[in-house]
């Protein structure tokens, strides 16, 4: 692997998918007796059930309207 100037590296496929780390997955390095491991953090569930969210309003208001109806 190549590190680059801003101490990036490109985790190799294989290896992703092994880890199951995905786009906007948060890793974190350990040290174990002079060794490192890369290890996928653990996001809360409560989190996760709402990503799949994400975007999907079709409401066809306009923001105003919205806060409207929502203040009465």
């Amino acid at each position: 692997m190549h590190v680059t100037a801003k101490g990036q590296v490109t985790i190799p496929k294989n290896i992703r998918e092994e880890l199951g780390i995905k786009p906007e997955t948060d890793i974190d390095f350990r040290e174990d007796n002079g060794r490192f491991y890369i290890v996928r953090i653990s996001k809360p569930k409560t989190t996760e059930k709402f990503n799949k969210l994400r975007g999907i309003a079709t409401a066809k208001m306009t923001t105003d309207e919205i806060m409207s109806l929502t203040r009465g």
